[in-house]
């Protein structure tokens, strides 16, 4: 789905018959593609059988139209324009038949145009319309070459731009989602802004999924960080929305992108500025459940440009309260152990993030940009829980009950610095060949604690409990080389390699409560862990066009080797090597409406969490581990989807999707009555581990629409459904269908002022040991803008009239079951307020300079 801006001049021509044959035909395609999912699943040949035939089933809707390319750049610089308008008139009625815009290097396509004589007009805001008559079209490509525009004046000394990308932009590769354009996420952090992304669902506790898997690969601007690595949802709670420029959603990524992650990849753009002056915003936000703030600088003067922020936040304290109940019972079932929790506890969140970023135009060809970010962010949690512990024989007699009370807490923080050179060339005789070279570091340091005391009032047992302090540290550095050539009229080829070096270590000291309510050493639970991993890769892919235009694709593949040692006792992991294949291909039947279909290969390698094998025994009946020796999960997905734009900016997209997972990594649960950990024994134990549990399938689709109802109103659906199913050897097989939904409705009243409602519903869903909890939220928000939209000022609201979102869990194994109840508070109101300050200049340069040291291209708001 092409969802580019299309300036007021732009129609698109729909054909009702075609529309209804094409639908038709689609869903055949479809229902064809979802039949031979199941057969794929182990056959790699049968991959390219299955695309083959989709091909086929293309091509029968082929036609020999024809297609236009060409540049528009600044008449005075040289320099390529982005975003310019073009648009394809027809002579005699003066009425647009077919549009555009141009991308980052102002280059423009127009496809499926019918032979005849036309004439082309292109705008940009602060230049000059030109137009270029008698464009005689017939078949095949034709080449217009480079199309200039001479700004409108020499210096526009203050510009306000109005203009907007859409809130969702579909690509061939990626579907991007416009954060700065919306209202209701703009008060909250990363979390609130995913929750409107299509395919992505978030459930209460900050968890993110892509298309229902829990895998996904994290990339801020581009790039890794290590602000990931430690706690994901702790993570994106320390990243303002204010701060966010887009969101991408990478479902197929290609071979360029890393292997890692079978969910896919999201990467979160932030702001930057990239406009002639001195130029800012300031927003800050204040409610009853979240505070954030945020301060953006920007100064560029001619070819060097330096920007600035700095964003805090902070989620005030509050209670949850918790009920657990967990039935365990020995093979003959003649007796049952009883655990009955009940408490609260309270929970405070923070974070900050900064960050300095410098871009040096050396010359019109070579770029060069240096950053460097510090981010924090930490918790805090306390609470009280009533415990009863009771064993019953078969009949339901009590044979005994031992009442106690548990006082426990804990906090962790993690720091992180992140550094970048990125060195990137053009080269002269043909700009779309590119050289990239990029070297980025980043530092965590991370620090997890915890301490519980179990206390029994009325006897039975003597006072025990335990503290555990566990810092670390997680460096990564990436070296990668990213070399672009264009070969020939619609095919180019991209070739790299990458280097990937990482680091974790861990000191674990554990003391223990003695009962003169002192603690004192435990040498058998306090140890060093060091991780190292080394990652060496290299791809080859290639864009291309296939009959006359009628598919566009990318195809590639990538090899990674994986080096992993680790000093932990009994571990020895041994290297592997992967070859990563990827291919997409899509059809546009005109510049409306498009088909693609895609097929990636990726893993899932574990994480800092998953590996480190700290005790969490902050709840001695309910302890969690990490395993150094987790294998990668490796996964293959298909994809077929279809998209449609509308002449009204009504869009439209469809998707089948497939997965299959192997080694797939699960959280388990093992229940013991007693359960030795390093010379301590604990009673009554649920032991909380990840291990590759056998192999996992999902099968769906997922649906985003939007709709402009009238000028005012407007509506946007997005919508995910499938089914899963688990195999593990020894285990029953599990399969359990799920729906994720969000509606969006805005309207804009006049005089700057809009409102938005946005509601939420994820359904429960079923896991390889008992049922994920259902949850709905609901938001309101309204913004008024002031001073000729420099200013703005925002009230919103969650869930207003529910104090607490209900979360219900089930978890069953072979000896035990267990329910669990958490409320946790939801509800907040809060004000938001911004301030945009400063000018922009489009500004000429008194004199012209070589090509090798010309002035800096002109530009426009990336909002």
């Amino acid at each position: 789905m092409d969802r580019r801006q299309a300036s007021d001049s732009e129609v698109f021509i729909i054909n009702p018959d075609y529309t209804q044959n094409l639908l038709q035909n689609v869903l055949r395609i479809i229902r064809y593609f979802c039949a031979q999912m199941e057969s794929l699943q182990r056959t790699g040949s049968k991959i390219a059988l299955s695309i083959i035939l989709i091909i086929s089933a293309l091509y029968s809707y082929g036609q020999s139209k024809a297609k236009l390319q060409g540049t528009v750049v600044n008449a005075a610089t040289k320099e390529p324009i982005d975003y310019a308008s073009v648009s394809l008139v027809d002579p005699h009625s003066g009425k647009p038949v077919n549009g555009a815009v141009t991308d980052a290097k102002g280059n423009f396509s127009l496809t499926g145009i019918a032979p005849g004589t036309y004439q082309l007009l292109v705008e940009f805001i602060g230049f000059k319309p030109t137009t270029q008559k008698n464009v005689v079209v017939g078949s095949g490509t034709i080449k217009l070459g480079t199309l200039s525009l001479s700004p409108s004046s020499a210096s526009l000394q203050a510009v306000t731009v109005t203009g907007s990308r859409p809130l969702v932009e579909n690509h061939i590769d990626k579907m991007v989602f416009n954060a700065a354009n919306d209202v209701t996420s703009q008060s909250g952090v990363a979390l609130d802004v995913l929750k409107k992304v299509p395919s992505v669902s978030v459930d209460i506790d900050g968890n993110v999924e892509l298309e229902g898997n829990p895998n996904i690969r994290f990339l801020i601007n581009g790039k890794p960080s290590t602000i990931f690595g430690s706690n994901l949802a702790d993570a994106l709670q320390s990243i303002p929305a204010s701060q966010i420029k887009s969101i991408e959603v990478i479902t197929s990524p290609g071979a360029k992108y890393d292997a890692a992650g079978t969910g896919g990849i999201i990467n979160i753009i932030l702001k930057d500025n990239r406009i002639q002056g001195i130029h800012g915003t300031i927003n800050a936000s204040a409610g009853t459940r979240l505070e954030n703030g945020s301060f953006n600088l920007g100064v560029r003067k001619n070819n060097i440009g330096v920007n600035a922020f700095f964003s805090g936040n902070e989620q005030l304290n509050t209670t949850t309260i918790n009920t657990t109940d967990r039935q365990s019972f020995n093979p003959t079932k003649d007796t049952l152990t009883g655990l009955l929790q009940t408490g609260s506890s309270l929970f405070k969140r923070s974070g900050y993030q900064s960050g300095l970023s410098a871009e040096w135009d050396v010359t019109p060809r070579d770029k060069l940009t240096a950053s460097f970010n510090y981010n924090h962010f930490g918790n805090h949690s306390s609470g009280i829980t009533n415990q009863l512990q009771q064993v019953t024989d078969g009949s339901g007699n009590s044979l005994s009950a031992l009442p106690s009370v548990r006082n426990a807490g804990g906090q962790s923080s993690s720091n992180s610095s992140d550094y970048s050179l990125d060195y990137k060339k053009n080269f002269k005789n043909n700009k779309d060949r590119e050289l990239d070279v990029l070297i980025t570091t980043s530092v965590g340091k991370n620090i997890s604690d915890y301490y519980q005391e179990q206390d029994y009032p009325a006897g039975g047992a003597t006072t025990s409990g335990s503290r555990g302090h566990n810092p670390g540290t997680d460096k990564e550095t990436d070296f990668s080389v990213d070399y672009t050539q264009p070969l020939s009229e619609g095919f180019t080829l991209e070739t790299g390699a990458k280097g990937v070096f990482e680091q974790l270590s861990n000191n674990i000291a554990t003391d223990t409560l003695l009962t003169d309510k002192t603690y004192s050493p435990n040498a058998n639970q306090s140890y060093g862990f060091t991780y190292s991993r080394q990652i060496y890769a290299y791809y080859l892919s290639s864009s291309f066009t296939l009959f006359h235009h009628f598919l566009e694709g990318k195809a590639g593949a990538r090899y990674e080797y994986t080096h992993t040692t680790a000093d932990f006792p009994g571990t020895n992991i041994p290297g592997y090597g992967l070859f990563v294949p990827s291919l997409v291909f899509q059809h546009k039947f005109d510049e409306t409406q498009s088909i693609k279909a895609a097929y990636s290969y990726r893993i899932e390698r574990p994480d800092y969490g998953d590996l480190n094998p700290f005790y969490n025994i902050s709840d001695p009946h309910n302890i969690s581990t990490g395993t150094p020796s987790l294998k990668p999960e490796k996964g293959h997905r298909y994809e077929l989807g279809y998209n449609k734009s509308f002449g009204n900016s009504a869009n439209l997209y469809i998707a089948a999707i497939y997965r299959y997972n192997t080694d797939d990594l699960q959280t388990f649960a093992t229940y013991y009555p007693t359960l030795d950990v390093n010379g301590t024994t604990y009673t009554d134990v649920s032991l909380t581990q990840r291990y590759n549990i056998g192999s996992q399938t999902s099968f769906g689709g997922n649906i985003f629409g939007s709709l402009p109802v009238t000028s005012a109103l407007s509506l946007r659906l997005n919508a995910q459904f499938g089914t899963r199913t688990n195999k593990s050897p020894g285990l029953a097989t599990v399969s359990g269908f799920a729906v994720r939904t969000n509606l969006n409705a805005s309207y804009r009243f006049g005089n700057d002022l809009v409102a938005e409602v946005f509601g939420n519903y994820n359904s429960s869903q079923k896991n390889i040991q008992g049922t994920r909890p259902a949850f709905i939220f609901y938001t309101l928000a309204v913004r008024k803008e002031f001073f000729h939209k420099k200013a703005s000022l925002g009230f919103t609201t969650t869930n207003p009239f529910n104090k607490y979102v209900n979360q219900k869990t089930t978890l069953f194994g072979t000896n035990f079951s267990q329910y669990n109840l958490r409320q946790v508070p939801y509800q907040s109101f809060g004000i938001t307020l911004s301030f945009k300050f400063g000018k922009l200049e489009f500004k000429e340069k008194e004199k012209e300079r070589d090509n090798d040291n010309g002035p800096t291209p002109i530009e426009q708001p990336a909002q």
